[in-house]
């Protein structure tokens, strides 16, 4: 058996979804039995009586429908194609389920997070290890958007902005090419059954690579590279942060059934890859986003560009949009830095001075990072707040799209597109220009 031909083995095996059921079995999660429905009046007793338990979670039926061609989002939303010859069923669609399901035990859990846009919820499910569920809860918390939009910004008005636009540039790199190739490759995530679905919320995008990987792959390790020898601190401690950090986020995602095995490899290695080519060049990038006089236009312009590439790849998926708000925060980020350093209200240390020492930890030093922490992020989520109540209407309004119901407005292209990278870019912007300028107003700069 040539080279060849056991690596496609080895694959294969690799992207089984029964060994996803078993790490979750391994780890203490079950799948609630499925048995076929009963007399109707049992069946509507036991949901009466399991109610408060599930906490209005609802089964939906697979809606198998066509998703070729140009259609108003709904039924078929969740339902992007498989790649032709590949394995699996259409994306976003539990593969599999053939019985209705049957009273269940108590002990169970619900949906860990809810699409807010398809109204898919994970399913209830039998957990016996719950330290293991909270502990991979925060794994896959650490690549969603809550853990985004509190990291960076902690950075940038807290520890060291140079550090914090970096960090942002490489995984604005990152996670656009990691999307890009969910796109190309269009391999569905594991089937379930016998893959126990506890969190849904990126069901509707393929599966290959893992950008949660990716994502908790990439900022560790741009996290010890960009700080060693800037600040004083035994190496060691970033050895065990990388592994630490990269092993919780990758295992969650297979503990969460939302990939395989292999899904999880190629985003390490593929992350692994991205940093080797394109890391010598960070700096450089960043010097240019500060200091080049036309910087905002070729920002805005290039993002926009990589954007409107990417979104013509695929139908309707949350793919997306989190694609136009990766995009924007990153011009918006870069954009706010331009004219923050151009207005001096952030200076980087000057490298005569490096390595830098950590400042003594006083009382004033901690109030005046938990006062930036919570004054930037109220001004944050209201800037992000009044722009979805601008952008979502406007674009409502220009390309005539019915806005009575927002969450199926915001699954049109003309409508998600410019929502999502015009309120993002403004949050963007307000990370490194408005909330700062603040700060530097009234004094705890």
């Amino acid at each position: 058996m040539s080279l060849r031909q056991r690596l496609t083995q080895l694959a294969g095996r690799l992207q089984e979804p029964q060994k996803v059921a078993r790490f979750q079995r391994l780890c203490g999660v079950e799948a609630l039995p499925r048995r076929s429905a009963g007399p109707a009046a049992a069946q509507g007793e036991d949901e009466k009586a399991e109610a408060p338990l599930a906490r209005g979670v609802r089964r939906r039926e697979p809606q198998l429908g066509a998703s070729a061609g140009p259609q108003p989002p709904g039924g078929g939303r969740n339902q992007c194609p498989a790649k032709p010859g590949g394995r699996g069923a259409p994306n976003g669609v539990r593969n599999g389920l053939a019985s209705e399901l049957g009273p269940a035990s108590p002990r169970r859990v619900g949906a860990l997070r809810r699409n807010s846009l398809t109204d898919e919820e994970g399913e209830l499910a039998h957990v016996s290890n719950w330290p293991l569920y909270y502990l991979f809860c925060l794994g896959t918390e650490l690549g969603n958007e809550l853990f985004y939009i509190l990291f960076f910004p902690f950075w940038i008005w807290n520890l060291d902005a140079l550090v914090g636009r970096r960090l942002v540039v490489i995984w604005v790199l990152v996670m656009y090419l990691g999307q890009c190739t969910k796109d190309v490759i269009r391999w569905p995530r594991p089937a379930s059954p016998p893959v126990v679905k506890l969190e849904v919320f990126y069901n509707s995008e393929y599966s290959m690579p893992s950008t949660h990987a990716m994502s908790g792959t990439a900022i560790p390790i741009a996290m010890v590279l960009l700080t060693y020898g800037r600040w004083q601190y035994p190496l060691i401690y970033g050895l065990i942060l990388i592994p630490c950090w990269c092993s919780l986020v990758c295992l969650s995602r297979i503990y969460m059934g939302m990939h395989s095995i292999l899904d999880i490899i190629a985003g390490f290695l593929y992350t692994i890859l991205i940093l080797i080519i394109f890391y010598p060049f960070v700096d450089l990038i960043d010097n240019f986003n500060q200091t080049h006089k036309y910087a905002p236009l070729i920002i805005i312009g290039l993002h926009l560009a990589l954007g409107i590439f990417s979104f013509t790849l695929d139908t309707w998926s949350t793919s997306r949009g989190d694609t136009a708000e990766i995009l924007g925060s990153g011009a918006g980020i870069a954009c706010g830095s331009h004219v923050t350093y151009n207005m001096g209200l952030i200076l980087d240390p000057s490298l005569d001075i490096l390595p830098l020492a950590r400042p003594p930890i006083t009382m004033t030093l901690c109030g005046k990072a938990i006062l930036r922490i919570l004054i930037g992020m109220v001004f944050v989520l209201i800037v992000r707040d009044i722009m979805k109540k601008i952008t979502i209407p406007l674009a409502c309004k220009i390309f005539n799209i019915p806005c009575d119901d927002v969450r199926k407005a915001r699954q049109y292209m003309e409508v998600e597109l410019p929502y999502r990278y015009i309120t993002y870019g403004m949050v963007g912007f307000s990370i490194t220009f408005f909330v700062p300028y603040i700060f530097f107003f009234i004094g705890i700069s």
